[in-house]
């Protein structure tokens, strides 16, 4: 049987296949884990693609899809998994308008989507997130054109053909039907995401009255799932250690680390500090292995008093240090090397004049329960510590770290609001779903960052929108760190550490390797210029 396959560049250190359908796409997903090659990093699958992330220093592209046209896929692989029921409150703020584009009443899109048996095909954008395929093939509804930025928990909504329900709150351009009580992603559970591939769901309406048994109808592998509650954390005991105590936080801090690659076949992304050039220094400074957890504290606002004398070094944006000591001295603390603070002193962060995201090292670390293997904090997944506010208490790890480095390289400047950064980036893998037009304003117009940034991604503001060549709507397809999505109103998204794991917007291009670091400190109000390094080269296959 003849299959063919699509070979699209996805910034450096992936690329995506595209298949002919999903069936295709879990055919070759389950011969790529069957037969796993050398220097894969993940696999991520969607409704017609995989992304493949590989260590460019083991592989490369060339080489493995190669490997992959090897490849029999004229047997599909075939799946089974558990039946659950879902209870659901219709009242999406969405609802009246889907009704109105299948042309039913929204009593009938209630009836019919009971009546329906959705089916897991894969997961992603969040952990926890299910992406349902409905046996009623009249479910298919365009995305909102414009994504909301926050979308609650436990939402059950659509999104062209697919069926899913939020696992926690996000920004999102499905289209809202209404809510569940019941959590689809929970650490304390067996099995943290309560849908996987193949499970089967239906939907139960709670307007009706009739008693619903929460959670899964048939399953042995797992305990019960939970209902959805407000996220809550104690304060940290006293345990007589080493600490630091919060005196100011404007903003959340958050530990970081270089993240949790290779969770993605349970909704999880990489997350990890935006600027790991100046993490791997504030830690190497200290004697700290490279990897190991700080703060990242962005845009300045933090303020700390240690209880034992520490040894501390900051980079990233050069926030203005200043120590006040026990003894009632202030002076400033130098950036971008190792100092000490003795008991009873206090430092403060102020805010930076370049970049945005600081990152504080502590010598011999932090003692920080890790989550799935990484002490980050992924601000979209809730997956990690909790950020850290006034009053927390930091707890010293006290590890046995090498000889403090005075001399290490002073950090390049960073931009400050108002400057002109142009960034690399290499084109696909969408870039055909623009036209000539789209691509020259992409490439020549100057973009603002705009005060909706975050960790997830940057909203950039351009007075000229990217240009489609039309309107259709893009099967949801995963997403890298950098990638450049464009939804329908041309105004681009640029992907940050803790972007979701798959989108339906088209993504015309991502952020080289080389700039990822500076595009993470770029501050609101400044300016980007995108600059393509390489030309879009998507490349056709056929297998025999």
């Amino acid at each position: 049987m003849t299959e063919r396959l699509r070979f699209l560049p996805v910034g450096s250190v992936s690329f995506m296949v595209e298949l002919a359908d999903l069936d295709m796409t879990l055919t070759l997903l389950d011969r790529m884990r069957a037969a796993p090659a050398e220097g894969v990093v993940e696999i991520i699958p969607a409704a017609r693609t995989l992304m493949v992330r590989f260590d460019p220093l083991l592989t490369d592209r060339a080489r493995l899809s190669a490997h992959i046209r090897r490849f029999d896929l004229s047997q599909r692989s075939t799946r089974e998994g558990d039946l659950f029921e879902i209870p659901v409150t219709y009242d999406g703020e969405d609802l009246a308008d889907v009704a109105e584009i299948l042309g039913w009443t929204v009593e009938e899109v209630v009836r019919r989507h009971t009546a329906a048996t959705y089916t897991v095909a894969f997961t992603g954008f969040a952990p926890g997130f299910a992406y349902m395929t409905s046996d009623d093939p009249a479910f298919d509804v365009p995305r909102r054109k414009s994504p909301r930025v926050r979308i609650p928990a436990g939402s059950v909504a659509l999104g062209g053909k697919f069926g899913g329900i939020y696992p926690s709150d996000s920004p999102g351009g499905w289209q809202l039907l209404g809510k569940t009580p019941l959590k689809m992603w929970d650490t304390g559970r067996t099995r943290a995401a309560l849908l996987a591939p193949g499970d089967r769901v239906h939907f139960r309406d709670m307007a009706k009255g009739r008693t619903v048994r929460l959670g899964v109808m048939q399953d042995s592998r797992q305990t019960s799932p939970t209902l959805q509650s407000p996220i809550s954390e104690a304060p940290a005991p006293d345990t007589g250690q080493t600490g630091l105590r919060v005196l100011r936080a404007d903003r959340p801090a958050l530990y970081q680390d270089f993240g949790r690659a290779g969770r993605a076949d349970q909704g999880v992304g990489e997350s990890g500090a935006l600027d790991r050039l100046a993490m791997q220094e504030a830690n190497l400074a200290v004697g700290n292995p490279r990897d190991a957890a700080i703060i990242e504290v962005t845009f300045g606002g933090f303020a700390l008093k240690v209880d034992a004398p520490v040894t501390l070094a900051i980079f990233g944006a050069p926030s203005p240090l200043r120590i006040d000591t026990a003894d009632g001295r202030s002076i400033a603390a130098p950036f971008a090397r190792a100092f000490a603070l003795d008991a009873g002193d206090r430092l403060t962060l102020d805010a930076p004049q370049q970049g945005m995201r600081s990152y504080l090292a502590l010598r011999g670390g932090f003692a920080i329960d890790p989550v799935l293997g990484s002490a980050s904090t992924d601000t979209l997944a809730k997956v990690g510590p909790p950020p850290i506010v006034a009053g927390d208490r930091l707890i010293a790890a006290g590890n046995t770290g090498a000889a403090v480095d005075p001399y290490r390289p002073l950090p390049s400047p960073l931009p400050r609001a108002g400057d002109l950064v142009t960034l690399d980036v290499i084109l696909g893998p969408r870039t055909d779903w623009f036209t000539a037009r789209g691509l020259d304003t992409f490439q020549a117009q100057e973009w603002t960052v705009t005060a909706e940034s975050s960790r997830v991604g940057m909203r950039l503001s351009g007075p000229s929108p990217i240009e489609r060549r039309d309107q259709a709507e893009l099967p949801s397809e995963a997403t890298a760190i950098g990638a450049i999505q464009v939804p329908h109103t041309g105004q681009p998204v640029l992907f940050l550490a803790d972007h979701p794991l798959t989108g339906g917007y088209p993504v015309i291009g991502s952020v080289a390797r080389h700039h990822l670091d500076l595009a993470g400190q770029v501050p609101i109000g400044a300016r980007i210029r995108f600059n393509p390094i390489a030309s879009f080269d998507p490349e056709d296959a056929q297998e025999e």
